[in-house]
């Protein structure tokens, strides 16, 4: 079982940047592929990025591409998303995701993949 907490959300303006930071609790946090998602009241939960067990792969939505960054300190048993270039449309609550995996390169993309969530953090850029 592994814990998240995510921190670092807050009001920016747009162009601006925020880090958001995602800490897990448990020993075995190198065994997780890991997940941004975001969701905005009436929506669902978009997919931002996900980054492999090992950190090798990653991948991202085509909206944050090229302004968000993912990364990973498996010896911290923390994952970052630094965004960059931020606009309005990026505000929303952002949820770190974990997916136990024995495929160290894998990443996943689906929210119905992940087996354990944090509680979200409210990022809000203003124009």
């Amino acid at each position: 079982q592994v814990q998240l907490v995510e921190s670092g959300g807050g009001l920016v303006q747009a162009g601006g940047s925020l880090r958001l930071s995602c800490a897990a609790s448990g020993r075995t946090f190198s065994r997780y592929a890991m997940g941004w998602f975001r969701q905005v009241p009436g929506k669902e939960r978009e997919f931002v990025l996900s980054i492999s067990a090992s950190g090798r792969s990653t991948t991202y939505a085509d909206s944050v591409k090229d302004r968000f960054t993912v990364s990973r300190d498996n010896a911290k048993n923390t994952v970052y998303l630094q965004m960059n270039s931020l606009r309005p449309e990026d505000t929303a609550v952002y949820y770190c995701a974990a997916k136990l995996t024995y495929y160290d390169d894998t990443y996943y993309t689906l929210a119905s993949a992940y087996d354990h969530w944090g509680q979200g953090t409210q990022v809000t850029v203003s124009s």
